[in-house]
C-alpha cells in the first residue's frame, strides 16, 4: 500500500504542475453552475434542490472526465517514461492503483467545489440533504466508473485524442444502455436475459437511484464492479504492450 500512496501522491502533485488542472476545476464550476441555474431553470422550477444539478453529471462527465482520464498512460507511452516505471521496485497494480485513485480524488476535489450550491440551496429553502449527499457520493461513483474506462483506453494508444474520443464513446454507450430508445431497438430479437443485461449497465440508471436518497447495496456493487473491471482490464492490456 505504501508503493500506491506514493505514485497517488506523484500523480496527485503533477496535475498542479501545470495550468490544465486549474481549467478543468473552473470549466467544471461554470458549467455546473449553468446547468444549474439557466438550463436546469433552477428559479424557475420554485423548488430548493439540486436535482437539476446532478441530472447534467452524467452529460458532464462524458466531456470532462475522458480530459482527466486520456493522459494517465498515454502520456508515459509517448514519452517512454512507461518502461521507467515499470522498472520501479513497484507492482503493475502499484502503478495501476496509485494513477487511478489520483485521477480520482482530483475529480473529487472538482466535485467539492460546487459545495457553495448545496449552502445555496438551504439558504433558499429546506432541501432534503440526505438525497443530496447520496447524490454526491454517487456522482463521485460515477466519475470513478468513468475514469476506470478511461484508465483501460488511456493505456491502449499513445495518442491522448484518440484516448479522449474512446472513452468518450464507450461512456456513452454506458450511459444510453438504460434508455427506453436502445432498449426498444434490441427488444424482439435479443433474449430478455440480454436485454435485461443490457439495461443492467446502464450507468445512469444506478446514479438515478441513488440520487433519490438510496444508497442500495446492488448500486454500490455496481460502480465497484466496474471499477474493478476496467482496472483489471487495464492491467491485461499493460502486460500485453510490455510483451510486444
Amino acid at each position: 500500500m505504501k508503493n500506491v500512496t506514493i505514485i497517488l501522491n506523484r500523480e496527485f502533485a503533477s496535475y498542479f504542475t501545470t495550468p490544465v488542472a486549474y481549467v478543468f476545476i473552473l470549466v467544471f464550476l461554470v458549467l455546473s453552475s449553468a446547468f444549474t441555474f439557466y438550463l436546469g431553470q433552477f428559479y424557475e422550477r420554485g423548488q430548493a434542490d439540486l436535482l437539476p444539478f446532478f441530472n447534467f453529471h452524467p452529460w458532464l462527465y462524458l466531456f470532462l472526465v475522458p480530459s482527466v482520464s486520456m493522459r494517465l498512460w498515454s502520456e508515459e507511452r509517448a514519452s517512454g517514461s512507461i518502461e521507467l516505471l515499470l522498472t520501479l521496485p513497484i507492482t503493475l497494480w502499484d502503478a495501476i492503483l496509485g494513477k487511478f485513485l489520483a485521477a480520482w480524488l482530483f475529480t473529487g476535489l472538482s466535485l467539492l467545489g460546487t459545495f457553495p450550491l448545496w449552502l445555496s440551496v438551504n439558504y433558499l429553502g429546506e432541501p432534503d440533504n440526505g438525497a443530496i449527499a447520496a447524490s454526491y457520493v454517487g456522482s463521485w461513483f460515477m466519475a470513478g466508473a468513468f475514469l476506470a474506462v478511461g484508465c483501460c483506453l488511456s493505456a491502449l494508444t499513445k495518442s491522448q485524442i484518440v484516448a479522449f474520443i474512446l472513452t468518450g464513446t464507450v461512456c456513452l454507450m454506458l450511459v444510453l444502455a438504460g434508455f427506453p430508445l436502445v432498449l426498444n431497438f434490441f427488444q424482439g430479437w435479443v433474449p430478455a436475459l440480454i436485454l435485461d443485461l443490457i439495461a443492467g449497465l446502464s450507468i445512469i440508471a444506478h446514479f438515478m437511484a441513488i440520487s433519490k436518497g438510496v444508497l442500495a447495496l446492488t448500486d454500490v456493487i455496481y460502480f465497484a464492479a466496474m471499477i474493478g473491471l476496467w482496472l483489471t482490464l487495464t492491467r491485461l492490456v499493460l502486460q500485453a504492450k510490455s510483451a510486444d
